[in-house]
């Protein structure tokens, strides 16, 4: 089979042959059906200090994948031939999908394990259900497991990309007063399909909210700074966003308001069984861009260039 493949840093995809994988003990294999591109996988071709998460090359990229179980291996019964499911990225040794020595869903099939598998409802097409495990997954996690979402609360969104409108999306959904900054004109149409109560060029713009939870699914040092500007007393910032690894802040306001400041990264199986139910409903449809295995380097191409709307999907027949 064919599968786009990273070999190192500043160095495009290669579409290399790879041998077709078989399930071992603990393990089964995953027809992919669907297969995200995410904005890390620019980074991790742009970023050098990328390269230790990649200590085996070539390794077949592609964190975000749904599919269908082909082969199943000794001990994993509970499974059978046929079942759909999302792939929740993060391994149990610390590797993820399309990183370490785990290959991705940048090709048409994979390997996964317990630590991976979650069922797909019928109700949730496998173009969301791919979509719900890097975006989906990292997005609730972040909203609701580490910062504790709920009705009532005042909520700021910083991004409202892929992660961003699955976030605010979640947050309204939970009875949250949510507010939103972006900095693309045509992503800030989405304000009221999401349910903001408004939405910025910045998140400081809503300085006079006092809001108790803000996430930034965009971080880029700027966006950090104004989070903590912004935050009431006793607020809540939640750093998901990986835009630049560092932030000039100023430390005034987290004294002063006592602030408290979170990393979240991916999430849990849990997490992805949250979200599943969500999308279930019908209420949870973040925009998206269908595209086939031959576009995922023009896809990474577009995300680089920055301007997306709508996470794109590769989707194998």
């Amino acid at each position: 089979m064919k599968a786009w493949q990273f070999t190192g840093t500043n160095k495009p995809l290669e579409f290399n042959e790879v041998p077709e994988p078989h399930a071992g003990p603990g393990q089964v294999v995953v027809e992919v059906k669907a297969a995200g591109v995410c904005h890390s996988d620019v980074t991790a071709l742009d970023d050098p200090g990328w390269m230790p998460l990649f200590p085996e090359l070539p390794r077949t990229m592609g964190h975000e994948n749904a599919g269908v179980i082909t082969e199943v291996g000794e001990g994993m019964e509970q499974w059978k031939v046929g079942d759909r499911v999302g792939l929740a990225p993060v391994m149990s040794d610390g590797d993820a999908l399309g990183y370490g020595k785990w290959d991705g869903g940048f090709g048409p099939k994979l390997v996964a394990t317990s630590d991976n598998l979650v069922r797909l409802p019928d109700e949730v097409p496998f173009d969301l259900g791919a979509m719900a495990t890097d975006a989906g997954l990292t997005a609730y996690h972040a909203m609701m497991s580490a910062g504790g979402a709920k009705a009532g609360m005042k909520v700021g969104v910083i991004g409202l990309g892929g992660l961003g409108y699955i976030g605010a999306r979640v947050a309204v959904l939970s009875g949250a007063e949510v507010y939103g900054a972006e900095i693309n004109p045509e992503t800030q149409k989405l304000a009221d399909e999401i349910g903001l109560a408004g939405v910025a060029d910045s998140i400081d713009a809503f300085k006079d909210k006092k809001l108790e939870l803000i996430v930034d699914y965009a971080g880029f040092g700027t966006t950090t700074a104004a989070a903590i500007e912004t935050l009431g007393e006793f607020g809540t910032l939640v750093q998901v966003g990986m835009g630049r690894l560092e932030a000039t802040i100023n430390t005034y306001p987290i004294i002063i308001n006592q602030l408290a400041i979170k990393g979240s990264k991916s999430g849990t199986r849990e997490d992805l069984e949250g979200i599943y139910e969500l999308m279930k409903t019908g209420k949870l449809n973040p925009p998206m861009n269908l595209i086939t295995q031959a576009d995922i380097p023009d896809a990474i191409d577009k995300l680089r260039a920055g301007g997306v709307i709508g996470r794109f999907i590769a989707m194998y027949e």
